[in-house]
Formats: structure tokens, C-alpha cells, sequence
């Protein structure tokens, strides 16, 4: 029967890295967290690489929030728009009835002449 995979947070990653940055030896570190020495590899390689987006969790990858950034930044540009356009049909609203006001007020009702 297959163990199931350990999940380890992104503190605790960071911590191991830490460690190894602070001089201690690979194999020291692997045992004391009981990780391979390639896992240590692996996470202190995603650290450099990515920075504050290293080990986003379970599920999410990197292209994923990217994906999803993008799309907020849309959706955002999209708000913007949508504003813009509400206040240039209320500009044109009001401009058509003002227009309506003053065309019906300024003419005078003609007399048929027979």
C-alpha cells in the first residue's frame, strides 16, 4: 500500500533553505527534515528562481496566477470602461433633454390661415 505525499508549508520550506544558506551541510538538513537531499534542491532552486512566488500551495501553479492576474487586470480596464461609458450616455441623456426642453418652450404654436 502507497504512502501518501507529505505536504510541507511554505515556512517550513523557507526554514530548510535557511539552513542551508546559513552553512549547514545538505545531507544534515535532509535528515533533519526528513526530505531527500534532491527535495532541498528543488526547493532552494524554486526560492532563487521565483522569489515571493515560491511554493504557491497545493494545486495553484505559477501560470495559473498568472493567468488569473491578467484576467484582474482585465476585468479592472473593463470597470474603467464601463464607468467611462455609463457617464458619457448620462452626458448624452442630458443633453437630449435639454434639447427637448428648449426646442418646445422657444416655438410658438402656428395659426392655420384660411
Amino acid at each position: 500500500m502507497g504512502r501518501n505525499r507529505r505536504k510541507f508549508t511554505r515556512e517550513f520550506k523557507e526554514a530548510a533553505v535557511r539552513r542551508l544558506e546559513l552553512g549547514a551541510s545538505m545531507a544534515e538538513v535532509a535528515r533533519a527534515c526528513e526530505v531527500s537531499p534532491n527535495v532541498l534542491h528543488r526547493w532552494r532552486r524554486e526560492l532563487r528562481e521565483f522569489g515571493a512566488k515560491a511554493f504557491t500551495g497545493p494545486g495553484r501553479s505559477r501560470a495559473d496566477e498568472d493567468r488569473i492576474a491578467a484576467l484582474e487586470r482585465k476585468v479592472g480596464r473593463q470597470a474603467v470602461e464601463i464607468d467611462f461609458l455609463r457617464g458619457c450616455l448620462q452626458h448624452v441623456e442630458e443633453q437630449r433633454r435639454l434639447q427637448a426642453l428648449t426646442t418646445r418652450g422657444s416655438s410658438t404654436p402656428t395659426s392655420k390661415s384660411k
